[in-house]
């Protein structure tokens, strides 16, 4: 096969000197392959085969497990620390946890490489997320539908709530703002005041798909929030 465009989400040790890795790629999505030697100290293998670095790779095997036959970088590593790192870790996981082998996920490539050029901007970071998110729950056909449950549209002096059952929105007086809801249907992500909003919205949407374990990012996302506290 032709080498195709990569990055590696997730990686483990696998038998004495080999890894089994989870990679995110172009045109095939998500794949688990074996890289040997990819735990050997000094390999080019184990060097390369890095978070948040672009590849090229090619695999071999019909099954789900595959073999890498190709690693080569493609770019410089985005160098990320802090809360982008961690917003980097949280991208690889949702992503390892939600796409299922080799389910066809060009835009959710996209939208990963897009994310890894604004994670070190923190003004850019929070939106860049919100778009992967999206793009997710796209590949998994599981983005809200921004009406009632019986189909009915929402009232922008209302308040909702997002019920994961019917993927709509039920009245809440405690919820979001018809409003609001209007503005993340219609894409205008960048209007004043919402982003706390579509945060919301993301993680009930993406919380029946990722279980019920918890995101070991997220922890430690919560943990550096606390050390910041004065």
């Amino acid at each position: 096969m032709n080498a195709e465009p990569a990055f590696l989400l997730h990686r483990k040790a696998y038998r004495e000197t080999s890894a089994l890795v989870d990679l995110l790629t172009l045109n095939h999505g998500r794949i688990r392959a074996v890289a040997h030697g990819g735990q050997r100290p000094g390999s080019k293998s184990r060097q390369r085969l890095q978070p948040f670095t672009p590849l090229f790779i090619s695999w071999r095997g019909e099954r789900e497990l595959k073999r890498l036959t190709l690693m080569e970088s493609r770019g410089q590593t985005a160098l990320l620390a802090g809360e982008g790192l961690l917003c980097g870790l949280y991208a690889n996981e949702i992503a390892t946890r939600l796409l299922p082998l080799e389910l066809p996920a060009a835009d959710v490539f996209a939208f990963y490489t897009a994310l890894l050029e604004a994670l070190p901007a923190p003004s850019a970071r929070a939106l860049a997320l919100r778009r992967y998110e999206w793009a997710l729950l796209e590949a998994l056909d599981a983005t809200p539908r921004f009406c009632t449950p019986d189909d009915q549209r929402l009232d922008p002096q209302a308040r909702y709530r997002f019920d994961a059952q019917s993927r709509a929105f039920l009245p809440s007086p405690q919820g979001l703002e018809g409003r609001m809801l209007r503005y993340i249907e219609q894409g205008d992500w960048e209007h004043a005041g919402l982003a706390n909003g579509l945060k919301t919205v993301m993680r009930a949407a993406l919380a029946p798909h990722l279980g019920t374990t918890a995101l070991r990012s997220r922890e430690l996302m919560l943990e550096l929030a606390r050390r910041r506290q004065p």
